[in-house]
C-alpha cells in the first residue's frame, strides 16, 4: 500500500481526521504494517503497552479474562484504533485482541505516537473529544440498562 493510500485510511479514524495530511505521512512512514490471520493475538491482557493498532481492515475481538476463560466484551473493525489508551496512560493492556478475521493494521509504536501528539495538538483535543464522546455514550447506555431494570 501506498504511503498516500495510509494517510487516507488514518484520516477516517476519529482521532486523525482532522489532522494535518503531513503530520499523517509521518505517522504512516514511522508506523509498521501488520497482518494477522484469524486466531492471533495482536497483544494480550496484561503486556506492556508498546504500540497502538489502526485496524485497515479485518475485525478484531476484544477479550477479558475471567474465571470461566476469555469473555467477549466488544470488537474493533476498520478504521478503529485499539491500545492507545493504555499508551496514553502508560499501563499495561486492559484486554486482548484477538484477529476474528483476516487483519491489516498500522502498529504505531508509543515513541512515534507520542511524537506525533507533541507535535500537533490538535491531536490532543481529538483525543479528548473522543474519549469524552464514549464516556458520555457509556454512562447514556449504562442509565438506559438500569432504568430498564428499575
Amino acid at each position: 500500500m501506498l504511503l498516500n493510500e495510509e494517510v487516507q485510511l488514518l484520516r477516517k479514524v476519529p482521532y486523525f481526521c482532522r489532522v494535518d495530511p503531513c503530520k499523517l505521512k509521518l505517522l504512516a512512514f514511522t508506523s509498521d504494517r501488520v497482518c494477522y490471520e484469524p486466531g492471533q493475538y495482536l497483544f494480550t491482557q496484561g503486556d506492556d503497552s508498546e504500540a497502538a493498532y489502526v485496524i485497515l481492515c479485518g475485525k478484531v475481538d476484544l477479550l477479558t479474562d475471567s474465571s470461566n476463560g476469555e469473555v467477549k466484551i466488544g470488537e474493533a473493525g476498520c478504521n478503529s484504533i485499539i491500545g492507545e489508551m493504555c499508551l496514553l496512560s502508560n499501563a499495561s493492556q486492559a484486554v486482548t485482541a484477538r484477529a476474528t478475521t483476516e487483519v491489516d493494521a498500522l502498529r504505531i509504536t508509543k515513541d512515534a505516537f507520542f511524537k506525533v501528539i507533541a507535535d500537533n495538538p490538535r491531536i490532543s483535543m481529538e483525543i479528548s473529544r473522543t474519549l469524552a464522546e464514549t464516556i458520555r455514550g457509556s454512562r447514556l447506555s449504562d442509565m438506559q440498562h438500569e432504568k430498564q431494570h428499575a
